[in-house]
C-alpha cells in the first residue's frame, strides 16, 4: 500500500511514522510513504502558499494552485510506478485515486472507514493548515473529507498520522500477530475487554480467577460480558448500535 501525503511539514509525517510498528512496516516495504511539500509548488519567490481570504476574516487560506500542482505530481508518480510494474507498452487505464482531506468539517473517522481505506492501493492525504484550503481545489480533487474528532487542531498533519496508523495496521503483514487486528476495540462494535499479564497479583489486586482457569470457553464468555458492560457504561451509543445490529433493540 502507498501513502502520498501533501503537507507543509513533510518531516513531521516522516519522523512520526519512522518508529515502532509503522516504522518496521515501512522498512520492510509492506507499505510505502511519499511526502510532497506544498512549498515546493509556491507561486511566488517567498515560498508561501497561502493568502488572505476573500470576504475578510481572520487567518490565511492555502491557495488552489500549489495544491493542484502537488496533486498532479502525485498522480504522475503513481502512474510511473504502475508502468514500471506492468508492461510499459500497454496503455494505462484511467485510475481514480482516493484523496482524503483532513478537516474538522469532515465525516467522523472510524474503524469501518479505516478498513475501507486499507483496501486501496494508493491513498493521497491532503493536510490543511491555517484557516484551511480554498474550496475550489477541494471540490475538484477530494473524494473523502475526514475528521478525527469534534475539535480544532493547528494543522492536518496529526489527523493524517492518526488515519495512516489506523489504516496501516489493517494491511496484511504490518502486525506480527494477525489475530490482534481482529480482537481490538471496535472490531465487533464493542470496546475491548480488560486484559492482564504477570504477576497474577499486584499491590494486593489479583487477576480474575476465571482468566487463570484455563477454560477458554468461560474466558471468552467473561470477555464478551466485560466488553458489553464497558461499552454500555462508556459509549452507550455504540452499545445501542450493537443491540440494533443483532435485532435486540
Amino acid at each position: 500500500m502507498n501513502f502520498h501525503v501533501i503537507t507543509l511539514f513533510p518531516e513531521m509525517i516522516e519522523s512520526a511514522l519512522s518508529e515502532s510498528i509503522t516504522g518496521r512496516a515501512l522498512g520492510q516495504g509492506i507499505v510505502h510513504l511519499n511526502t510532497v511539500s506544498l512549498r515546493a509548488f509556491s507561486q511566488n519567490s517567498y515560498g508561501s502558499v497561502d493568502d488572505y481570504t476573500y470576504g475578510g476574516g481572520a487567518g490565511m487560506l492555502i491557495q488552489c494552485e500549489p495544491v493542484w500542482q502537488a496533486y498532479q505530481e502525485v498522480l504522475t508518480r503513481i502512474e510511473d510506478t504502475d508502468r514500471e510494474e506492468k508492461d510499459p507498452l500497454i496503455p494505462m487505464k484511467e485510475k481514480k485515486v482516493r484523496v482524503i482531506y483532513t478537516s474538522p468539517g469532515g465525516k467522523l473517522f472510524n474503524e469501518k472507514m479505516a478498513y475501507e481505506f486499507s483496501r486501496e492501493e494508493d491513498l493521497i492525504i491532503l493536510c490543511g493548515h491555517y484557516e484551511g484550503i480554498d474550496q475550489r481545489v477541494i471540490d475538484r480533487i477530494v473524494t473523502d473529507e475526514v475528521s478525527i474528532g469534534d475539535y480544532v487542531l493547528t494543522g492536518g498533519e496529526l489527523p493524517a498520522l492518526v488515519i495512516m496508523d489506523a489504516v496501516m495496521r489493517r494491511v496484511p503483514g504490518v502486525l506480527n500477530n494477525e489475530d490482534s487486528a481482529e480482537t481490538e476495540s471496535f472490531e465487533n462494535g464493542l470496546l475491548e475487554y480488560p486484559q492482564y499479564t504477570r504477576p497474577s497479583e499486584w499491590m494486593g489486586v489479583k487477576v480474575p480467577d476465571i482468566i487463570l482457569s484455563g477454560d477458554h470457553v468461560k474466558v471468552d464468555i467473561w470477555r464478551h460480558h466485560e466488553s458489553l458492560e464497558k461499552t454500555k457504561e462508556r459509549r452507550p451509543e455504540l452499545y445501542t448500535e450493537w443491540l440494533k445490529s443483532r435485532g435486540i433493540w
